[in-house]
């Protein structure tokens, strides 16, 4: 089973996206905040994570860090409202395997969601355990 978690401190968000998966046969978790998504990790064990950049508290670069740190293999794609290269130059050195600008166009995060599904298929870390 694919599985997704969303991570964005705006819930309409994360109730559309998950709905939106959930479609396309993912098991889709959500978090509000960096926080929230490091705690779930361990449950969810998600393949691709969709990471909001600008979150109160913890935001989605600190968050970045320490998923990488226990999930090295999750593919990351990041999601930013403003795009300011310094944050996604940031991101990508921080082993982002990409990012979105909102508004998201549906057909490209899908896209981009399933090829990073079917290269850790490909490389044979689409286990239990990523």
């Amino acid at each position: 089973m694919k599985r997704l978690l969303v991570v964005d401190d705006e819930s309409e968000i994360c109730d559309f996206l998950k709905m939106f998966f959930e479609d396309r046969g993912f098991t889709v978790a959500t978090a509000n905040s960096g926080q929230k998504a490091l705690d779930l990790l361990d449950k969810v064990k998600p393949h691709v994570i969709l990471l909001d950049i600008h979150m109160p508290a913890m935001d989605g670069l600190a968050a970045l860090r320490e998923i990488k740190k226990g999930f090295p293999d999750a593919k990351v794609i990041m999601v930013t409202a403003i795009e300011t290269r310094d944050k996604i130059e940031e991101a990508m050195r921080l082993g982002a395997d990409n990012y979105i600008t909102k508004p998201l166009s549906l057909d490209y995060l899908e896209k981009d969601v399933q090829e990073k599904v079917a290269q850790l298929a490909k490389s044979g870390k689409m286990t239990e355990s990523v």
